[in-house]
């Protein structure tokens, strides 16, 4: 039986700087992820972010820009029976529901850490959907007799009513 040859010094040398540069790597990579999680973790605990997991209507005081939403609310005739959630997040399932406050939540800290948003703030389209749609589930059985239907969609809420929620 042979012997293997002896291998060369550049084989063994380059043997050896494999190690060093993989634990350089994984201790950079380790790096990274601790501080976004880090940074992430600070953020969101700065933000108050638990209080977006709630159903109490501060919770949306939290951004400055919210403000005259909020007392509007607070002076109209849906703080009776309505949160913020009630008429901004879908009622047809819980996944639903807190993944419209997730895709909002991601939308609006990532607005507002870049200062990239209108004043006066604007509802978006799929955000506008989800309102018309409990506007139809409360209000349904009076409005079904009114639907307006002029063609096959029925006239939108918030066509004719587009603060209502808010005291407007």
């Amino acid at each position: 039986m042979q012997n293997a040859p002896p291998s060369s010094p550049a084989q063994q040398d380059s043997g050896r700087r494999k190690k060093p540069v993989a634990l350089w790597v994984i201790v950079l990579l380790a790096l990274l992820f601790g501080a976004i999680v880090g940074l992430g973790g600070f953020t969101f605990t700065y933000a108050q972010g638990f209080s977006y997991l709630s159903n109490d209507p501060n919770a949306c005081m939290n951004c400055h820009i919210m403000r005259d939403q909020f007392e509007g609310w607070s002076h109209g005739t849906h703080k009776a029976v309505a949160t913020c959630n009630d008429c901004h997040t879908p009622h047809n399932s819980i996944v639903a529901k807190y993944a419209v406050k997730a895709l909002n939540g991601f939308r609006h800290s990532y607005a507002f850490t870049t200062g990239n948003f209108d004043e006066p703030i604007r509802i978006t389209a799929l955000n506008r959907s989800v309102t018309e749609h409990a506007c139809r589930t409360c209000h349904g059985d009076l409005t079904s007799m009114i639907a307006h239907n002029t063609s096959e969609e029925p006239t939108a809420c918030l066509r004719c009513h587009p603060g209502v929620g808010h005291g407007k």
